[in-house]
Order: structure tokens, then sequence, then C-alpha cells
């Protein structure tokens, strides 16, 4: 039996041996299974711990913030509300609310990419244990096995690069995240912040309701259906993919299919995770989506670069002042200033703002057609560039810009010359630097008088200018009013330096609201005609004028009415706080000078009143203004209720306007108010300026201003005007005073006490602030200092009422000692009908006062004939009465400043002579006897030379004069023609005028005056503009292509006409 059992003890041994074993190697396995755990745990928590150790660990509140935190698109609009455009911005975002978002749209987010989103917490274990096998085996599709929340994470806080360290710090934020958001609020801002491709515009879209509104044109959310929502739910995986849109806003129709076919995807995953039933989802296959899809939409800076543009600034800018009470416009046109400009603008275009401006969309499409065509400008030059404009309306009555021109085309130049350009007003600027203040203080009325004459205006830099009219010539004493409708410079600088002064006048300005004013303008003599440092703006100057039909209340220019969050809370809003700055007095005087510059045939504007159709029915005003050499020109007028400016010019204003290009500005001031007045009537309801109390009209001394004189009245020196009743003068003329006085070179002197009586004249004249006399050696000293290249002839500096100018100085002309010499080229001719010249030249003595003539008729003694004739310069032509029947002899003797008087001229003669002995010339030169008649054909013999016997006549036409005693041949008596055509006609503009001139016809044609004509369109049908006695005509209608054409005309007829002449 012992033994039996021996060998089953064997397997006992065995099993009990394998256990043993089994179990060491199994506690090993697993003793090291767990170091083996402990190791990779702690790797894995050392590579963790590495990746996310620069890793922030942010509050609840941060990450609260952040996630709100949105760069929302915004927007402009009209003044009736209709959208201008959308503000640019990176992300174009419109923000929703949880509550807004349709189920059909979480449904379709949710099961595309994320089904777990509502159990998870904030990562899902299964999504990311695929993803790791995907990276792990590198298989061709990738999901990444991100959440919704991991998304958002990735999108808020982290950057977009596909690395380890980056998968590891996004799960713990969102787990951090799911801890401190709920899942609506995750959802809502995930529907918020994601890229969904471009939209309709070209902008790329964020968020779902910006999704909507740019692929398929709805705002509303839940008028999407499936399909679309699908569609949009499918974008965020892949926009630039999926995206309907270019960049440009064109249809990308690769986009379009791509995004399809991921519609599709997300519609099937919608069915299978039980979203939608088997009916919606092959009703959402059907659907066409493909015409579902919005039309695509130019972008507002395309459609309105200028515009938008414009808008981003000012609203900027009052975004600005919002925040910051202590700070002013004009600091925010400070360099140093110019980055919390931009701050907050880029705070506009992120902030969604909704900027409400006060441009008028129909006002503003007239104006920029106007602008945009090219049949309104001088052709583009490759010198000069092109020619541009800029242009403002305002409603003075608020402030309010309803329109404006900023420019030719946007994308040639993208300076706006409607607010941001400053150039040189000109002339403008004389209305608000010299008559409206000037009007306020009592200094000027419409009627008063002011000088025209030279100017010495000392310069710190030359020594001295005199500046000059525009037409170069001095008008001498003018009405206010007409000064300003003719725009002259001289009037306007005497008001500014010399009443008013230069600060005075330049604080005005600044009343005004011209805030480009200078610290050297205030040294600079010549602003108030356009000399200032800088310039002004379009904006400015418009806004200041239109003060003056605003009955003297400032309305500081604006563009923006209000500004809105993105939940319709107003953050700003303009308030009109209107600013006295002159009384209602002074603005209708002002207004009515203006108003005349148009109405006025001798205004700068005149022209205008042809070219406005509402012209006699609605009241305009205005004034132009141009610089030297026309590099700026303006206009810058009214109506009752709106006031306009305009400039145009070059780039740069070097390069001056071409011959139609100076009155550009005036013209298409023009353009635009014929367009308003036709298509906006209700811009003007006020058809008539209105006359405030306490204006009247009275008659003044038209010499001084004061109450006329009896001599005032007697000499017809009466002007009639209004006046602001405070101001009504009260002082009887006392300008007016009877002398004798002597005329040299146009001025009035005193005469030399020797001087003869004959040269003498009494006249009544005019006792000037600045007698001319006085000024024309002050000119005289002045211009000693020059090279002799840079001097003028005095002559140019007379004014045209010099004659008639009370004198305060004697006589320049100084006794040279010795008697005059005689003048030479004594003639005698036939004008036909009985009429004859006696013709000669000044002495060449420069002492002489004037001429005296005596006549002999029949070889009697010679007497004084006619009046004594006064020196002037040129030549002289004395009309004298000679019978046919009689010989008659004329010569001509100098008088000078003490009486002494020349030799006699040689003598002239006509008709037949019978010798009477002895007859005695006194002093002339060869004693000896006549000679005797010669036999006459048909015209007269030879006198004799020295006493010797003259020679027998010629038959026909006129001998030469012989010297010292040499006889004359006699004139033929043949009859007088018909002038011959005038020759050398030319032209220049001179101001807005355009000045003719042609050569004198010969003096034997005894010219009496020069008729002018003219065909405006060069067709021949020709009308007579006027008639002059010199060969110099002004036409203030000129246009350019119109022709001319000049007679001569004389006793016998009118010549044949010039050749034509061509208006530049």
């Amino acid at each position: 039996m012992e033994e039996e059992q021996k060998p089953q003890s064997r397997p006992y041994g065995a099993f009990r041996w394998f256990s043993l074993i089994s179990f060491l190697t199994l506690k090993w396995v697993i003793l090291f299974l767990i170091f083996g755990g402990l190791l990779a745990g702690g790797a894995i928590t050392g590579y963790v711990a590495a990746n996310v150790k620069d890793e922030e660990i942010r509050p609840q509140s941060y990450i609260q913030s952040k996630v709100e935190e949105y760069s929302m698109t915004g927007y402009v609009y009209f003044n009736d509300g209709t959208l201008v455009g959308q503000l640019r911005t990176d992300e174009d975002r419109i923000v929703v609310t949880y509550d807004e978002i349709p189920q059909n749209v979480l449904d379709a987010l949710v099961a595309t990419e994320d089904q777990n989103f509502w159990e998870h917490i904030g990562i899902d274990a299964h999504g990311l244990g695929r993803a790791v096998k995907e990276r792990l085996f590198n298989e061709d599709t990738q999901t990444g096995g991100s959440t919704l929340t991991q998304q958002l994470a990735r999108r808020v806080f982290l950057s977009l690069d596909r690395t380890e360290s980056r998968k590891i710090k996004e799960i713990f934020l969102s787990i951090r995240m799911e801890r401190y958001l709920n899942k609506e609020e995750i959802i809502t801002a995930y529907l918020n912040k994601m890229p969904f491709g471009n939209g309709s515009n070209g902008y790329q879209v964020f968020g779902i309701k910006a999704a909507a509104k740019g692929i398929f044109g709805i705002e509303d959310l839940s008028k999407l259906n499936i399909a679309q929502a699908a569609y949009l739910a499918g974008l965020p995986q892949l926009p630039s993919r999926y995206t309907a849109f270019t960049g440009t806003g064109e249809y990308n129709e690769e986009g379009i299919q791509n995004a399809i076919k991921r519609q599709h995807t997300v519609l099937k995953r919608m069915k299978e995770t039980g979203k939608i039933t088997e009916e919606e989802y092959e009703q959402a296959l059907n659907f066409n989506i493909r015409e579902s899809i919005a039309e695509p939409t130019e972008r507002a800076y395309n459609t309105y670069p200028f515009l938008m543009l414009e808008a981003e600034r000012e609203a900027a800018k009052m975004l600005l002042l919002q925040e910051n009470k202590e700070l002013t416009l004009e600091d925010l046109n400070k360099e140093e200033n110019a980055h919390l400009v931009e701050d907050a603008r880029d705070a506009l275009l992120r902030g969604g703002y909704h900027v409400y401006t006060t441009i008028d969309k129909e006002v503003y499409n007239i104006m920029r057609e106007i602008g945009s065509n090219p049949d309104n400008f001088t052709p583009d030059s490759a010198e000069k560039g092109i020619e541009q404009v800029g242009a403002m309306l305002i409603d003075h009555s608020t402030g309010a810009i309803l329109g404006m021109l900023e420019g030719r085309d946007f994308y040639k130049e993208q300076l706006n010359h409607a607010t941001q350009m400053i150039r040189q007003p000109g002339s403008t600027m004389k209305t608000l630097a010299a008559y409206l203040p000037a009007i306020e203080k009592g200094i000027v009325q419409p009627a008063s008088i002011i000088d025209d004459s030279p100017l010495i205006l000392q310069d710190g830099q030359k020594g001295f200018h005199i500046p000059m009219n525009s037409n170069r010539k001095f008008a001498g004493l003018v009405t206010a009013r007409n000064a300003l409708n003719r725009s002259l410079n001289i009037p306007a600088l005497k008001i500014y330096n010399e009443d008013l002064t230069i600060p005075v006048a330049l604080d005005f300005v600044k009343e005004l609201g011209i805030t480009t004013i200078t610290e050297s303008d205030y040294y600079a003599k010549t602003g108030v005609i356009g000399g200032l440092e800088r310039g002004v703006t379009v904006e400015e100057m418009t806004n200041a004028y239109g003060a003056i039909p605003n009955n003297g209340e400032l309305n500081d220019a604006y563009m923006i009415e209000k500004i809105t969050d993105p939940n319709g809370k107003i953050i700003y809003e303009h308030k009109t706080t209107p600013k006295r700055v002159f009384s209602e007095q002074t603005a209708f005087l002002m207004t009515d000078m203006l108003r005349t510059v148009i109405a006025d045939g001798a205004g700068t504007g005149a022209a205008l009143r042809n070219q406005l159709k509402a012209y006699g029915s609605i009241d305009f005003a205005g004034k132009t203004g141009s610089t030297q050499s026309y590099g700026d020109v303006w206009f810058v007028g009214f109506t009752p209720d709106v006031t306009l400016g305009v400039w145009a010019g070059y780039e740069k204003p070097i390069h001056t306007l071409s011959t139609n290009g100076r009155t550009r500005a005036r013209n298409v001031w023009g353009l635009i108010m014929n367009e308003l007045t036709e298509k906006r009537p209700d811009l003007f309801e006020n058809k008539k300026f209105t006359q405030p109390d306490n204006i009247v009209k009275a008659t003044v001394s038209s010499t001084s201003g004061l109450l006329p004189s009896s001599l005032n009245r007697a000499e017809g020196l009466l002007v009639t005007d209004w006046f602001n009743k405070a101001y009504l003068p009260t002082k009887v003329d006392d300008t007016l005073v009877k002398m004798k006085v002597i005329e040299y070179n146009g001025i009035n002197y005193k005469p030399n006490e020797l001087t003869p009586e004959d040269m003498l004249v009494e006249k009544t004249v005019i006792v000037r602030k600045s007698p001319l006399d006085q000024l024309m050696l002050d000119l005289q000293a002045a211009q000693s200092k020059l090279p002799a290249s840079s001097r003028r002839d005095l002559s140019v500096y007379v004014p045209a009422d010099a004659g008639r100018d009370a004198p305060s100085v004697v006589d320049p002309r100084k006794d040279d000692g010795a008697n005059p010499d005689y003048p030479p080229n004594v003639r005698l001719n036939s004008g036909g009908n009985g009429q004859f010249v006696l013709s000669f030249e000044n002495s060449g003595s420069t002492d002489v006062v004037g001429y005296r003539v005596y006549r002999s008729i029949n070889g009697g003694e010679y007497e004084k004939y006619g009046d004594s004739i006064r020196y002037s310069k040129g030549n002289y032509s004395v009309p004298v009465a000679v019978d046919p029947s009689q010989f008659t002899r004329f010569y001509v003797v100098a008088v000078d400043v003490v009486g002494k008087q020349s030799e006699p001229s040689l003598t002239v003669e006509y008709g037949n002579y019978n010798p009477i002995p002895d007859i005695d010339i006194p002093g002339l030169p060869g004693e000896g006897q006549s000679g005797g008649n010669g036999n006459n054909g048909n015209g007269n013999g030879n006198n004799g030379n020295n006493g010797n016997n003259g020679n027998n006549g010629n038959g026909n036409g006129n001998g030469n004069n012989g010297q010292h005693g040499g006889g004359n041949n006699g004139n033929g008596q043949a009859e007088l023609a018909a002038p011959s055509a005038p020759v050398g006609l030319g032209s220049e503009y001179v101001g807005m005028n355009l000045v003719l001139s042609w050569s004198d016809n010969p003096v034997t044609e005894q010219v009496t005056e020069y008729h002018v004509y003219y065909s405006a369109n060069n067709d021949n049908n020709y009308v007579k503009l006027g008639m002059t006695n010199s060969a110099v005509f002004e036409h203030s209608g000129a246009q350019s292509g119109g022709a001319y054409l000049v007679t001569a005309v004389n006793d016998a007829g009118e010549s044949a006409y010039s050749a034509k002449l061509i208006a530049p």
C-alpha cells in the first residue's frame, strides 16, 4: 500500500512547485508593473508639468471677461438711417445671446463637432483616445478630438499651432473653463467667436449671426432652416476651405461646393444622433442651398471710401472727447495728440458702434457725380497731375454737414480736400478778416469810403512791399460794397492793417471757427488776401461763412449726429450750441454786400447770374477767391438755408490752373447749386434773406461816407446804401474844397507861385486822408532803393480819380533857368468835313507845364488861340477851326513852371497865301521874309527858307517840313477816308475778366472810337459789346472759345473788321 502511494506524491509536489513559481513570477510582474506604472506616471507627470510650467493660472474673473470680449462690427449711417456701410475691422461680428440661437443651429453644431458636449467635463475621453490612435498610427484622417470647449479655449487663450504642449494646455484650460462657465455660456461664446469664412462683401465673418447675414442675408437667426443651419455649422472646421465668397466679395464656386459636401456630412450626423427625422433629412438635402446664398455686395470702403474714412476720423474724435472732457477739437489736431486719436479709432473699429452721420445720401451722391465727371474739369496733366476739387455743404442753422466732395477720385488721391487739405484762402479771407469785423465794430458800413490807392507795407525781408490789385490798377475812392464786389486788394489791406489791426482781425477770425491761424500770421500784413502761413480748410471756411446767413450765430460744423453701442445705448449725441459772434445787423449788411458780388455786373461772381437756374427766385450771395498765379481758386456762398464752399487747384499750389480752371470753383459751385435747387427744393424753403430791425437806408457823401454837404449835392457826389442805425454818420462831409491846382503825371499839385494862371485849373477836389502827391513822393523814395530793373513807372500807381485829389505838395518840377525848348513835330491834319487837328509832341525840357497855340489868318498878327494846353504825357491832338477860304497859320510855344515861354515851333498852314509885307513873327527862327507864293497845284507852295524865294508848289501831297525857318509844304485837301482795320489784337485775363488790347490806328486816320463785337459760340452771330476811346477793352463775361472782332470809327465811317481773336 505504501508503495502504491509514493508515485502519487510526485505530482503533488510538482504542482506545489509550479504554484510557487507562478506566484513568484506574478508577484514580480505585479511589482514590475507597479514600478513601471509609477515610473511612467512620473514621466508623464514630469512631461505634463514641463509643458504647462509657464502657463498662467487664470482666475474665474479673467476667463469670464476674455470669453465675453468681442471685437464687434460697427456701422455708419446716412442722416435718414440708411446704411452707408460697415466699419473696417479684422473681425466682422454681430454678438448673439444664447436665447437668440435656434435649436437647429445648436443641434447641427453639437452633432458635428462634439456629440458629448452636454455631458463631458471639457474633454471627451473617447474622442481624445481616437485622436491619440490617429496620431500614433499617423492615420490620414486627423480629427483632433477637441471638444467645443477645447476649441473655444484655443481661440481665446492659446495660439493656433498644433503642438503637444498646446494640446496639454488646452485640456487643462478646458477643464478649468467648465468649472467656471456653464454649457450655455460656452456654446454661446463659441458661436460668437469662431470664424465662418467670408461674407458677401468680402469681409471675414465671425460668429453665427454675422455668418447668417453675410452668407445668406438673414439677420434673424430664427429664420434659418435646417439646411442653412447645417451649412453654417460645418464652416468653423475649416473656414478658408468652405468660404462662399472671395476676399473681394465675389462668389467662390470651389468653396461653395466644398461647403455643400460638408453640409451633407453635418445633416447625416444630425440624423444619426436623432436630431432630425429621415423626412427632415431628405428635405434639407433637397433644399437648393446655392440659391439661398446672398448676392455679392460691394464694400462701403469701395462705394464710399472718402465718406467711410471721414466717418472713422470724426467718430473717433467724438469718442475721445467724450472720454476726455479736458480736450478740445483744436487739441486733437495737434501732432502730439495723434496717437490718442488713433487709439480711439482702433476702439471704434472693434467696438461694434453704430455711427449716425448728418450726411444726406442724395446730396452726397449729387456732389460726387459732379466731382467724378471729367467734363467738369481740365484734362489730367503729366506734369501737374489731376485738377482737384473740395466742397462742403452745411445747414448753417444747425451746423450739420449735408454733403461734401472730398476729391475727384479716391484711387488717384486719398486726401480729403474738404476736411484735411489746408490751402491759402485768397480773397475769401477779405470777408472774414476785414469787412465782417469792421462792420461789426462800426468802422465800415457798405457806403463807407475806402481809398484804393497804393499802400507801402513794411516787409522784414525785402524792406517794403507795394501790393497791387489783380487788374494792376487803382480805382481810387470807392465804397466798401464796391471794393468787395470787385475784390480789390488794397481796401481790404487798409482795413486789416490800419483800421482794425491784425490782432483784432485774426482774433475775430478764430471766433468764427478757423483753427489754422498761427502765431506768425499775426505778423503777416497780407494775411487778409490769403498770405497765411498755413491756410484754411474748406470745412472751416464754409463753416465760418455760414454764420453770416445765420444772423451772426456760429453753429460749429459737425458730421456725427450720434454714436450708439451694439445694444443701442447712446454713447455720444451732438448738441447744437450756437455762439453769437456778431450782430444780426452786421450779418444783414454783410449778406447784402455779398449778394451784390453776384447781382452787380461788376461783381466777381456776376457770371453766376446766367449759370444759376434758380437765380431770381432764390437769393444767392458769395465771394470769390484766388491766390497769386491761380494756384488756388475758391467760391464760398450761401442761400438763406445752406452754405456751400468750393476749392479747386492741383495737389501742389505751384501748379497754376488753366484759363478755364481759374473759374473752376465758381463753376462747380453753380453746378452743385443747380442740381440741388432742382432735385432737393426742400433744402431751399426760405427764398429771401430777411432784414432785421435797426437797418436803414441813407444817402451820404461818396467821397467820405459822411453826411453830404451842399458841395456834395452840387457835384452829385452821393451814394445811397444800407446802414446799421447805430452807426449812421452824424458829421457833415468836409472833404470837398474848391482850389486851383496844376496837374502833373495825372496828379494834382499846388502850383508854383510863378506858374501862369492859364496853366492852372480851378476845380472841386477831395481832401484825402493820404494825399496822392505825397504818396507819389513816398513811392518814388521807396523805389529808389530797388534795382533799376525792378522799378515801376509812377504812372502805374496813379488811381483812376487822381484828377480830383486835393494837393498838399507844391509842383515838383523845378525851373532849370532856361527858356524851354519849343515842341517838335507840329502838324496840321485835315479830318474831312471841315475838321482839322493840330498835333505836336512834348518839349524836351523837363520843367514844362503846358503849351499855348497861336494863330494867324491871312497873314495877320498871331494871336493866342483857344485855351492853354496843360502838360500831359504822350502826344497832343488839338481840334482847331480852319476856314478853307482863308490862309491860316499856327505855331505852338512851351511854357515852363515859372512862366518862361519857348521860341515858337515851326509853323503849319492851310489855304492860299497873298503875302503881306513885313509880317513879324516874334522869335521866329530865320528872320528873313517869307518866300513868294509858289504856283499852286492842289497843294500850297513851300515857304522860303531863311528868306529865300519859294519854290513852285507840288501838285499833290505834303512836302517835308523845313528846319529852323524852312517853310512847310502846303497840305493837300483830299477827303478823309474811313480808317483801316485795327491790327495786333491780343488778350490776357486780369482777375476774372478778359482784357483785349490792340495797336492804335495812325493819328492821320482821326479815329474817334473803337467798337468791339462778340460771338459767345464763335458761330458768326456777333453782338456789339460796347465801344472804347482807347485801344483797350475789358470784358467781364468772357467765356473760353468766344470770338472777338474790333473796328475803328472816324467821321468818315467804320473800318473793316480786325482779325478774329478766340478767347483762351
